[in-house]
């Protein structure tokens, strides 16, 4: 993604080509290693972070049931058996793909189902087996997302190649957006990214909208085997979470993540496993991956408390997070690492604002300080694309000089030239006379000037000679 500025409110044609290129190209997917064949329950097994993070813990309080989480991202297969049911509804943001969404699109198509059965797996359920039965009971087959219970919304976009729509990432995101928050999701997932902090100005109503809709925003820091040495946007957009990743020792992943002040909390991005298109499975990394675990979590929250603001939501995320790196919040790790046990079972003091922002107050002063827009009404049909916030920035222009000023600007420069030329011939006058020099012809002494006089010297006389 090229940057922008707050005084460029639109992207140069191939600034905004190589943007969809760098987004799905740092799908934040660092690996992805289709392993060889073995049957559900192994890759189940190979869920380690459904312990480790707390999610099991948390489950006796909540899995998700009743939150819609949407999933902007390549699209998902419905169809996969470890989504049966899941999947609720969805829509192509691309132009390119299925209307509902569920067409595999973009240069990734694997990646959002892979990202949706992490989220919100179900496994292959036994007969007569419920996805709602308790932790007594035989775990299912397959992979089991973080919220087991919770509704998806595919919302399908075509990054990393060239569209055949021809919509760039600057129409399909503030697009997805929008249908994702009028379509009744409570948390969106994103787990894609840039190279660059900076978006394009035509993104902020649909993020502004979000945030006013009271919907959580999760996005993937980025990996530094991607290119992602610094968090890159929409995961820099103030108000979103953003998400960094660990490795199995709970360190900051060297290549399955990136750093930045913008990071909010860190989960696991190694030795992953998700579904792929088609049925199948994979071993994976990276950001990506973490996101939809901390998305889990949020919908976990969200069903417990359905009244709950989205700034408690993140907030009871990163107060509950587990304190790495240096102490407090870091470029690393954000607040901690993520445990979803305590951010479903803890106390949490109530915050009025969010506490990683919010893009509202960031329009105000970063888009040339105009005024934010006022809540958008949804409307009974889906938002083609959200407009861009403020209008085309101007500068205005210098006023030229009057003739009057002009005039008045050349009797100036005259009157200190005169001054400066006496000034110099003074000087000279009186190095002279300093010197026993005689005037020259035609210069008089100096007015007021007097001559001493010794009355006892006699008077000098010449002969008419030269001399």
């Amino acid at each position: 993604m090229q940057s922008t500025t707050a005084s460029t409110p639109h992207f140069p044609r191939a600034s905004a080509a190589l943007m969809a290129v760098l987004l799905a190209a740092c799908c934040l997917c660092a690996g992805l290693f289709t392993a060889p064949a073995a049957s559900a329950d192994d890759w189940r097994d190979k869920e380690y972070w459904l312990a480790d993070s707390g999610i099991t813990k948390a489950w006796e309080v909540s899995k998700g049931a009743g939150v819609k989480v949407a999933v902007i991202d390549s699209g998902i297969d419905a169809q996969h058996p470890d989504l049966k049911g899941a999947v609720t509804g969805g829509y192509d943001a691309s132009g390119s793909g299925d209307p509902n969404g569920q067409k595999s699109v973009g240069s990734k198509p694997e990646h959002g189902t892979l990202v949706a059965t992490m989220l919100a797996g179900r496994g292959h359920q036994p007969a007569g087996a419920s996805p709602s039965a308790g932790p007594a009971a035989t775990p299912p087959d397959g992979i089991i997302g973080v919220a087991p219970e919770a509704q998806l919304l595919s919302v399908s976009t075509w990054l990393g190649s060239p569209n055949p729509s021809g919509k760039s990432d600057q129409d399909q995101i503030p697009e997805a957006v929008r249908w994702a928050v009028d379509n009744g999701a409570r948390v969106i997932n994103i787990s894609l990214g840039s190279t660059t902090p900076q978006w394009p100005q035509s993104w902020d109503a649909a993020f502004l909208y979000a945030e006013q809709k009271d919907v959580v925003i999760v996005a993937a820091a980025g990996n530094r085997i991607g290119g992602n040495t610094q968090v890159g946007a929409p995961a820099t957009i103030p108000g979103v979470l953003t998400v960094a990743g660990v490795d199995r020792k709970n360190v900051a992943s060297v290549d399955a993540s990136s750093q930045g002040i913008s990071i909010g909390v860190a989960a696991p991005a190694e030795n992953l496993v998700g579904g792929l298109p088609g049925g199948g499975y994979a071993e994976w990394a990276g950001t990506s991956g973490s996101t939809p675990i901390v998305a889990g979590v949020a919908a976990l929250i969200r069903s417990k408390w359905p009244d709950m603001s989205a700034e408690q939501v993140i907030n009871r995320i990163i107060t509950t997070a587990r304190d790495a790196g240096a102490p407090g919040k870091d470029p690393l790790y954000g607040y901690g690492i993520l445990n979803a046990e305590a951010a479903l079972k803890a106390d949490v003091p109530e915050v009025s604002v969010n506490p990683l922002g919010t893009i509202a107050e960031w329009i105000r002063v970063h888009r040339r300080g105009n005024a934010v827009p006022a809540t958008p009404v949804p409307s009974a049909t889906p938002v083609a694309s959200a407009a861009p916030t403020l209008p085309e920035a101007t500068v205005p222009a210098a006023k030229a000089p009057s003739q009057r000023d002009s005039a008045i600007g050349a009797a100036v420069v005259i009157g200190f030239a005169a001054l400066f030329l006496a000034i110099i011939a003074a000087a000279a006058v009186q190095l002279r006379r300093a010197a026993g020099d005689p005037l020259a012809p035609g210069e008089e002494p100096e007015t007021g000037a007097t001559e001493r006089v010794n009355p006892h010297r006699k008077p000098h006389v010449t002969d008419g000679r030269t001399g």
